[in-house]
């Protein structure tokens, strides 16, 4: 007889919300981890006061006021607004693409002059962009892809722009104000003491098996629960039957200095070519932090291989192809609900996955 109602594989966000709802509705749940520690890329670890974003920059955002409200249960919100900066060689710049952004690059003032500009330089492009560089200059012109478009998209892709699809890049945030808020939604913030506390309340009451691989101990694992919760890879529970999917993978440097301040934002991205990173993120400004010392992280993107962890799935045609196999499969799974960014195969936003284990919450218990 099945000890719990519910295994959930992965103790990240979709797990986790996941947990909790089927709790409070008295079901029992045993949540395992490969990692030594819940929250998945959530995960943030406080270190000489300051909350480490371990695998990456997580700021929250959202337009959909349940969403908001449903977060803020586990936790209080700061004011942090995104505004990340550019950094092309010597040349700074804000982002997302705005008024400030123009005016450095071509020493104007008003929006007409920029959309002249932007204007000329878009007309190259005749008929349908047939690729993303030719997308980008669709959208911006060639100034600002150049600058601030290429060399960022081709380290994190790991291609030549010409030879990436256009559709990675149908849309680019143009702005013809002075406003350096780089998401449109309504709710933003970062909460106040880090996303693990969040995850630990959301967990609470739940049997927690950290360091525990599901393919392992499948078996076994799988005869304590009556129904599944996967967040894993879809492709590695069918034992890559039709192939590996691909996806990004990004690598972390991350060092305390012997200093309050050491870029004077908490993201600046690095958009030549030349940098070998992408971005500097230091942790300390997402909290408005005032400690002695700072934490950094530089981010490096990279080919996934077997071993490495799966980041952001390769969007085109062909793994678009191998996924739909797998959810076929994944359909037939009478006892297994696959969902998450790994499970669905999908890059998802915090607020996209509440959202979408909350709907999977509502179809298994309605």
């Amino acid at each position: 007889m099945a000890k719990y109602d519910y295994l959930i594989v992965g103790a990240g966000l979709y797990g986790a919300v996941f947990a909790y709802e089927a709790m409070k509705r008295g079901k029992s749940c045993l949540v395992i981890d490969k990692r030594s520690h819940i929250a998945g890329n959530i995960y943030t670890e406080n270190r000489s006061d300051i909350n480490v974003h371990v695998y990456g920059a997580h700021i929250f955002h959202t337009s959909d006021k349940q969403v908001w409200d449903y977060i803020q249960q586990f936790a209080e919100f700061n004011r942090y607004t995104n505004s990340p900066v550019a950094r092309y060689k010597d040349e700074l710049y804000n982002m997302p693409f705005n008024m400030n952004t123009f005016s450095k690059m071509w020493n104007i003032v008003t929006p007409d002059e920029a959309m002249a500009i932007i204007d000329k330089q878009k007309a190259e492009i005749t008929g349908e962009p047939k690729n993303l560089e030719e997308q980008a200059i669709s959208l911006v012109g060639r100034d600002i892809y150049e600058k601030l478009v290429k060399g960022y998209t081709e380290k994190q892709w790991g291609r030549d722009c010409k030879e990436l699809p256009a559709f990675i890049i149908k849309r680019l945030p143009v702005r013809f104000t002075y406003d350096n808020n780089y998401f449109n939604d309504k709710y933003q913030g970062i909460p106040i003491g880090g996303y693990t506390a969040i995850i630990e309340k959301m967990l609470k009451g739940a049997d927690i098996k950290l360091d525990t691989d599901y393919f392992e101990n499948k078996e076994e694992l799988d005869g304590l629960a009556d129904r599944i919760v996967y967040t894993g890879p879809v492709d590695a529970y069918f034992d890559f039957c039709y192939g590996n999917l691909e996806y990004r993978s990004v690598r972390f440097e991350t060092e305390e200095l012997d200093t309050p301040n050491f870029q004077g934002n908490a993201v600046v991205n690095y958009t030549d070519r030349e940098t070998p990173f992408t971005r500097i993120i230091e942790h300390k400004f997402f909290e408005f932090g005032t400690q002695p010392t700072t934490i950094i992280s530089r981010e490096y993107s990279a080919e996934w291989k077997p071993g490495d962890e799966p980041y952001y799935p390769v969007n085109d045609e062909k793994n678009g192809a191998l996924y739909q196999k797998y959810k076929e499969l994944a359909d037939k799974e009478s006892k297994v609900i696959f969902g998450g960014r790994l499970g669905e195969y999908k890059y998802y936003d915090m607020d996209k996955v509440i959202i979408a284990a909350l709907e999977t919450v509502k179809k298994e218990f309605c």
